[in-house]
């Protein structure tokens, strides 16, 4: 898509040439401004499928809703311009051994974002700065900025944030579903908790901010964000997160929390991840599915686990979820989401990032062709064009922007 955004401004779209005196333009739908505006997620999840052998990103695959959703077709039917395009690792032990192991599959997956950009080079481009996506999307490419989920990879050895940093990676978040080495985590209730960011945590915010990486709070305990938030000298993303307010769950933000990050410069970007949405439960059927699941792996946790019980447990829940589909939340849920947000802290603080193929999408938003939807919705709910280029752009643009500015400027003492 063609973008008309004007780079200075991050969030306003160029005008269109002025029609002849003697016609009345027609209004333009709100299809036709979703494809002028730049379109952005913060949070797609597609790299882990670009290994498998029946996944072509160059193709129309199968939509499977939560791991099938992003492709260039469907980019395209949806006005998707590009996003973060996310180097995730699953927590494990920490110890020596296994950050080397987790380590390398952090590079690998980057490696693999990165001959995915090679092999299309007409379709894809790597983009470093916030003004690179403009001039990414004008040429008629998809935009592949770098994020890491968990910073487990980095193990003890900061020297390689900047690594990953020269490799591309512009946004960090510290921890996953687990606490690990910098943090404590959203959804580990376990005795132990730093009360936050561990001292190696702190390190790592440091670094982030010196070489100007935007820190990303998803998954982080509360008290983690709040350190996260007094230490680093940029405003803090969520990239992928809902609000308690809506659904009161542990991965989601309080409305005093999204006022505190909103006030500090920050951004919230709404997922769509239904048990994050609301409280799903399971038919008999899939219950029964699960609990057989849970005996057979009885005192493992997949998240925990070596690599080959990991692809044993996910083979299987997959068996489970052909047979006995998962509940699903809808696009009215995620809407509810998304509008408590914005009705709370406006639209220059909030954006999307929908958790795409690694567990997003609701009924009505199965995949990233259904986006003009919610720029549909934003126009009903009177939202300006601007507010809705800063929604879904210009906001963690600007983020970028401010993260590039502030780098190597050292903390007040």
């Amino acid at each position: 898509m063609t973008s008309m955004l004007v780079l200075a401004a991050l969030t306003a779209c160029s005008p269109k040439a002025p029609a002849p005196a003697d016609t009345v333009p027609e209004p333009e739908s709100a299809a036709q401004l979703h494809e002028r505006l730049l379109v952005l997620d913060s949070h797609l999840d597609t790299p882990a499928n670009l290994s498998k052998p029946d996944f072509d990103i160059m193709a129309d695959n199968p939509s499977v809703l939560g791991s099938v959703q992003v492709d260039l077709p469907k980019m395209t039917r949806g006005g998707l311009d590009g996003g973060f395009w996310v180097i995730f690792t699953p927590q494990g032990p920490v110890d020596e051994a296994s950050y080397e192991a987790a380590r390398a599959a952090a590079l690998t997956r980057s490696d693999e974002i990165r001959t995915m950009v090679a092999d299309h080079p007409d379709s894809f481009e790597l983009a470093y700065t916030s003004e690179d996506a403009a001039r990414i999307a004008a040429s008629g490419k998809r935009i592949v900025y770098q994020s890491i989920e968990n910073s487990y990879p980095i193990g003890t050895d900061l020297s390689l944030v900047k690594t990953f940093y020269d490799r591309g990676v512009r946004f960090i978040g510290p921890v996953h579903f687990r606490d690990n080495q910098f943090a404590d985590s959203a959804t580990d209730l376990s005795a132990g908790d730093f009360g936050g960011l561990s001292q190696l945590g702190e390190e790592l915010v440091r670094e982030a901010n010196r070489l100007g990486m935007v820190l990303d709070g998803s998954h982080a305990a509360d008290s983690t964000v709040d350190d996260m938030i007094a230490l680093s000298t940029t405003p803090l993303i969520l990239t992928h997160t809902g609000v308690k307010a809506v659904y009161d769950h542990p991965r989601n933000i309080s409305d005093d929390l999204l006022r505190k990050i909103a006030d500090d410069g920050g951004v919230i970007q709404i997922n769509a991840y239904g048990g994050y949405l609301e409280a799903l439960s399971p038919t008999p059927e899939r219950q029964a599915a699960l609990d057989e699941l849970q005996t057979e792996f009885e005192g493992i946790s997949p998240i925990t686990a070596d690599a080959e019980t990991r692809e044993r447990y996910m083979a299987r829940m997959e068996e489970v979820d052909a047979s006995f589909p998962p509940p699903r939340s809808t696009f009215e849920k995620f809407m509810e989401h998304l509008n408590h947000a914005l009705d709370v802290v406006g639209p220059d603080h909030i954006g999307m990032g929908a958790d795409w193929d690694g567990g997003g999408g609701v009924e009505g938003m199965e995949d990233v062709s259904f986006l003009p939807k919610v720029t549909e919705r934003l126009l009903a709910e009177s939202y300006s064009e601007a507010d809705i280029q800063k929604i879904w752009s210009g906001n963690m643009l600007r983020m970028l922007q401010q993260a590039d500015a502030a780098k190597e400027t050292p903390l007040p003492q």
